[in-house]
């Protein structure tokens, strides 16, 4: 399958911090934290490793410490930053040397999860993963990165579940939330404007699924998965693992998945 061409251009241009108002009340303050820093870390706005002070944090969203502190241990469950044993915490670095690891994972889990699907799925999964697929039309044709990486993920979420097997569906939410950086990388090589293409194979995984069609689900899940493991090894290659702080990044290219 054509992954379509790679952008010239390095990683979306940085947006500025996000530090939105709050009304008032503990958990309107954590979840700004959350939000804003999530926001950031994902934009690269806070590149991998950058320290992240509970003071300074304190003092750019005027708050106590305490909101700040629960929206890191919220992040750190995410896989989003790191609490050193020192206790100091950082952004969660991107370790270059296993993203070829994880490739495989993770193609692996679209493959078994999207299968189990189709021989297992309810009208109600279906009804979710429709609605689902709707969020992250909409997300495409809006251009909107982060949007498209959280529906992408429920949306594929979505189908595990339909499997029936929780342990699928644990490890395939860990895979799909610790990729979420690399996810962003493949949408800004395309400048943000995903190929509709790609619409149309979440919509090709959902025909396969109608139709408990396990082999072709399985088949179409794991092309869906190469073109976007393609696309994110041809954009690293091109220089920007190092730009954006990969450990390991001084290795000349990825290995194919």
């Amino acid at each position: 399958m054509d992954s379509g061409t790679v952008s010239p251009t390095r990683p979306a241009k940085p947006r500025a911090a996000v530090t939105a108002p709050r009304p008032g009340g503990r958990g309107f303050g954590v979840q700004t934290v959350y939000d804003a820093l999530k926001h950031d870390i994902l934009e690269m706005v806070l590149p991998p490793g950058e320290a992240l002070d509970e003071t300074r944090l304190s003092r750019r969203f005027a708050m106590s410490r305490t909101p700040v502190r629960e929206a890191l241990v919220r992040l750190a469950a995410e896989g989003l930053v790191t609490t050193l044993p020192n206790r100091n915490t950082v952004v969660s670095t991107i370790d270059f040397s296993t993203v070829p690891t994880y490739f495989d994972a993770l193609t692996l889990m679209y493959r078994v999860t999207t299968r189990l699907a189709a021989l297992r799925r309810t009208d109600a999964d279906l009804a979710i993963i429709r609605e689902l697929q709707a969020g992250f039309a909409r997300s495409v044709q809006a251009a909107d990165a982060l949007a498209m990486i959280s529906v992408n993920r429920d949306f594929h979420l979505a189908i595990a579940r339909a499997g029936r097997n929780r342990y699928y569906s644990e490890f395939f939410a860990r895979l799909l939330d610790e990729g979420r950086r690399l996810l962003r990388l493949y949408y800004s090589s395309y400048n943000d404007h995903l190929p509709q293409q790609f619409v149309d194979e979440h919509d090709g995984l959902i025909a396969a699924i109608v139709d408990r069609d396990a082999a072709r689900a399985d088949r179409l899940a794991g092309e869906h998965a190469a073109q976007v493991v393609r696309q994110i090894q041809t954009y690293l290659a091109g220089g920007v693992a190092r730009e954006i702080g990969l450990d390991g990044a001084e290795q000349p290219a990825l290995p194919r998945s």
